[in-house]
């Protein structure tokens, strides 16, 4: 059994698609980042970064103690080589995989992430910023479209790589994007949203998920005006 510490943001879908699509059983245990459960102790020990997801797994292929894993691409990754399903173990087909992975936690996510910042929950909109933001979240719908012209998914067969993706491409009227600029990401896109185990995975969420247009001024205290000091252990 995989325990998931989840909260339905692009990160956290990531793994329950996952999970659906592998058929793995887990159960989830939520984090409400906007009341800033991330920050207490017991959820700390498994993820010292103070952001979900995060998995605790029962049953380690090693037959140890429970493990953690912490960070939704390295979660990705365990998860694939744990049930051996959407990593390649061929060494060419395994590295395009992870090239793909690791250029959306590196980038796209990143650069998008950003891009709903400045947009949507900024308290004063700096023109520059979101024109950056929505630029260069552009820029990188390009070089997907480029991609899927050459391959039906990122690295060819479904993998890791198009669940890491999906989440934050989902979003992308919030993001400045159209879709029909993109045709070979609108086909992937599509192809994606009507997989039975993606669409359970969103469901999975739905009990937390809330329509806003912002935040509450608690909840921008606890999101954005995090530092060192702040989120420091107290004691």
């Amino acid at each position: 059994m995989i325990t998931l510490y989840y909260w339905p943001t692009p990160n956290g879908h990531k793994i329950t698609i996952f999970l659906e699509e592998a058929g793995v059983p887990y159960r989830i245990f939520p984090v409400n980042i906007g009341e800033g459960e991330q920050f207490r102790p017991e959820f700390l020990a498994i993820s010292p970064n103070n952001r979900m997801p995060a998995i605790v797994d029962d049953a380690p292929e090693d037959g140890g103690a429970p493990l953690s894993v912490f960070e939704s691409g390295a979660i990705l990754v365990y998860l694939a080589e744990k049930t051996r399903k959407f990593l390649p173990e061929d060494t060419r087909g395994r590295i395009r995989v992870l090239e793909w992975l690791f250029w959306q936690v590196g980038g796209l996510g990143p650069m998008a992430g950003q891009n709903h910042h400045f947009g949507r929950y900024a308290p004063q909109k700096i023109p520059y910023a979101i024109d950056r933001y929505v630029k260069e979240t552009n820029r990188l719908y390009g070089v997907l479209d480029r991609q899927l012209a050459r391959e039906p998914f990122l690295a060819g067969e479904y993998s890791i790589a198009d669940m890491a993706a999906y989440p934050w491409i989902a979003p992308h009227e919030e993001q400045g994007q159209n879709l029909k600029d993109f045709p070979n990401v609108e086909r992937w896109f599509e192809a994606i949203a009507a997989r039975p185990a993606v669409r359970r995975a969103y469901a999975a969420g739905a009990h937390w998920q809330r329509e806003r247009s912002g935040f509450t001024d608690e909840e921008r205290r606890i999101l954005f005006g995090q530092t060192a000091a702040s989120v420091a252990p107290k004691g």
